[in-house]
């Protein structure tokens, strides 16, 4: 274990709901709020739950009929541009205290930071200086925050995630003797850090339910369940961790793809998810446009809905095991039956006429017509420069160029005017989510 550095990872306490108290003048740790989208039905499911909804029994990540009657709370509507904005004045906090080269933001309201040179920058120890950070994103917003510290990344992730959920003051310290005392024998496995109930399972087959299990089986027997990805498992489960933030901020991958997904607001048949397919294709062809990318690989995943997964499963003599691990329950080994799969393409192009094609080929050959989907998402993979788009004697490289211009020429009007500044005809009709889409961040209201 690498003893030198030490890693500071901050987790802003329930942001989203911490952000709308203090907006309303509210003390985060005392208000009662959820923030949901009420127009959504009670189904809705809370994004985030203030810690005295918690403490008074309610979930992480509820719905919002589970809430107890009579429990009075504010419900407030979700505003991600308000989210965003408030993420980078925290990260504004941080930079008045570290180099930017020793910050990496993991989520929108979780990062880690390399302290090993402020330590003694500042004269402190790494509570004092996680206290520090923690004191003065309090004071330049109001929103409270938990901390790890470890000496790698992982050490500190799972102080956070675990040791400072029973430390008075909110931050959780790891070293290589309190891992193994108080993190080898933790239940639920699934409370590690990138260990999820897929793996559990997989583990239980061994009667493996703790880090310290992990520790005592054979290497050969976890390589040969889990093959390469074996090596990561084994590392955690002795608190090592050699990635470090420079090596992070350094990693640029083999290839890169676009995804674009969405939950449809209600059961869509056959055709209307086919035209919802359309406009995501649109929507993502544009992105590609944009970035002067080309593809040569496709994919398509729909989620049928619980109805016609439920119809699916009948017969079936045992009952699937379910897992709530904060984020909702769901089934153990997977999501309900779906449709779709990936194809790789005989050509690279950025030309919509081309990938809707194929797409829509893969569309009538892998979605059953008779189930009802509930979502949908589409990629494009093996992106490359649009330099190097595929030309051969029957491209008509004429007709791709006037393509490309016209794409171009819609992305500055959305830049200009707005995303529903120009739309195709599709998006009128009745059941298309376009529109709607175009007005969403991060898939809910601004």
């Amino acid at each position: 274990m690498d003893s030198e550095r030490t890693y500071v990872c901050i987790d802003l306490k329930s942001f989203y709901a911490s952000v709308e108290c203090v907006e309303r003048g509210l003390d985060p740790m005392t208000a009662r709020l959820v923030v949901a989208d009420p127009t959504r039905t009670e189904m809705t499911i809370c994004l985030a739950v203030s810690p005295a909804m918690k403490a008074a029994g309610v979930r992480n990540r509820c719905r919002l009929y589970e809430i107890p009657a009579g429990l009075e709370h504010i419900v407030a509507p979700p505003h991600m541009r308000k989210y965003m904005q408030a993420s980078a004045d925290i990260y504004g906090v941080y930079l008045r205290y570290v180099a930017p080269e020793d910050i990496h933001p993991y989520s929108i309201d979780e990062c880690f930071i390399d302290a090993t040179a402020y330590l003694s920058l500042y004269g402190i120890t790494a509570r004092q200086f996680a206290e520090k950070l923690r004191d003065a994103v309090r004071e330049a917003t109001g929103i409270p925050a938990t901390a790890g510290i470890g000496p790698n990344l992982f050490l500190a992730k799972v102080a956070l995630d675990i040791s400072a959920k029973h430390a008075p003051d909110g931050i959780g310290e790891l070293d290589d003797a309190s891992f193994r005392r108080d993190i080898w024998p933790h239940r639920p496995i699934t409370d590690i850090w990138n260990i999820g109930p897929g793996i559990a399972r997989r583990l239980a087959k061994y009667r493996v339910f703790d880090l310290r299990g992990v520790t005592e089986m054979d290497p050969d027997v976890l390589y040969g369940e889990f093959g390469v990805n074996a090596e990561y498992l084994i590392d955690h489960a002795w608190g090592l961790e050699p990635c470090t933030i420079a090596e992070i901020k350094a990693y640029e991958p083999e290839s890169t793809s676009l995804m674009n997904g969405q939950l449809l607001p209600c059961g869509y048949n056959f055709e209307d998810t086919l035209m919802v397919m359309r406009e995501m294709c649109d929507d993502t062809v544009l992105d590609l446009v944009q970035k002067r990318l080309v593809t040569d690989h496709i994919s398509l995943h729909v989620s049928y809905t619980q109805e016609t997964a439920e119809r699916d499963r009948e017969g079936e003599a045992d009952a699937p095991d379910l897992f709530d691990g904060g984020h909702g329950t769901r089934r153990v080994g997977g999501a309900h039956p779906h449709g779709g799969g990936s194809r790789k393409l005989p050509e690279r192009t950025n030309s919509f006429k081309k990938l809707y094609g194929y797409l829509e080929e893969l569309f009538y050959e892998t979605v059953d017509p008779a189930r009802t989907a509930r979502k949908i998402s589409v990629g494009f993979g093996n992106l490359v420069d649009e330099d190097l788009a595929t030309c051969d004697l029957f491209t008509d490289v004429e007709a791709d160029e006037r393509e490309r211009r016209r794409a171009r020429a819609v992305l500055a009007v959305k830049d200009k005017f707005g995303k529903n500044a120009i739309i195709k005809g599709t998006s009128l009709k009745e059941h298309a989510m376009g529109r709607e889409r175009n007005t969403l961040v991060g898939g809910h209201r601004g």
